[in-house]
């Protein structure tokens, strides 16, 4: 059977846990080679790319996506493994656990780490996955952002600001790349449950009430209900796709 990706070489960020190692299994199961990059362990995530996918080729990094060196040192690891990277996935992003609360209690310092993260991560990725895809003249760089930058979600303003900074750098850099053959596009989901939220303290699906009741598809959002828009961004069937944003939310009107 064939496989839409195959022989390409993605990265993705943030990929220990959560929506991330979704993605990961996600492109291995479509052909891709596989680099997990986070701060975090990324075993159970490489057991279960192991598991779910045979034959896959894969390995982690530890990578922090806002230090310059962490980010350069992947591609460096990327580039000496499978010689090319053709997908960048930017998942990676500060959300579980960070506190909601009006913008002007807000400290400097918890701002500085959100959009550290958040948007200097994606800035930092893409620009050292450029100058490797340029060479190859091809390249799909897939950003995740969210929609709350839509909706304006109260008590959140830091998280929000840096994903609507993700939509607005990825149009501006779409504008910059296409002539060399580089697509590169967001992806925003709605309210997704994670492994990583089900273990936090006090967790129930109660939080996801009013989100579901709003979605013309009223259901909770799963990981996997993302993966497919990742994997036709990363693939050769979204070539003449750039600059855009796809709201993945089940039809969420709350905006």
């Amino acid at each position: 059977m064939s496989h839409r990706l195959e022989g390409k070489v993605s990265i993705v960020t943030g990929a220990a846990q959560g929506i991330g190692a979704y993605y990961a299994r996600g492109l291995a199961g479509e052909g891709a080679k596989v680099i997990l990059a986070d701060v975090k362990d990324c075993k159970k995530a490489e057991e279960a790319v192991k598991k779910e996918v045979e034959g896959a080729e894969y390995f982690s990094v530890h990578c922090d996506v806002s230090d310059e060196n962490s980010v350069s040192a992947l591609f460096d690891k990327a580039i000496g493994q499978f010689g090319r990277v053709d997908i960048l996935v930017n998942n990676a992003a500060f959300f579980s656990g960070l506190g909601r609360q009006p913008f002007e209690e807000i400290s400097v310092e918890e701002w500085d780490k959100v959009m550290g993260i958040n948007l200097r991560g994606v800035f930092l990725c893409c620009r050292a996955a450029t100058p490797i895809m340029r060479r190859q003249k091809y390249g799909k760089i897939v950003n995740i952002a969210s929609d709350t930058m839509m909706k304006g979600t109260p008590n959140f303003a830091h998280y929000v600001s840096s994903k609507g900074g993700v939509v607005a750098f990825t149009r501006a850099i779409s504008k910059e790349v296409g002539v060399d053959g580089i697509c590169v596009n967001s992806v925003a989901p709605g309210l997704t449950t994670t492994d990583a939220m089900q273990a936090e303290p006090g967790y129930s699906e109660d939080r996801f009430a009013r989100t579901v009741s709003s979605r013309a598809i009223p259901r909770i959002q799963e990981p996997n209900d993302l993966v497919g828009t990742v994997i036709f961004l990363s693939s050769p069937d979204s070539d003449f796709i750039t600059g855009q944003c796809i709201v993945v939310n089940g039809g969420d009107n709350l905006y």
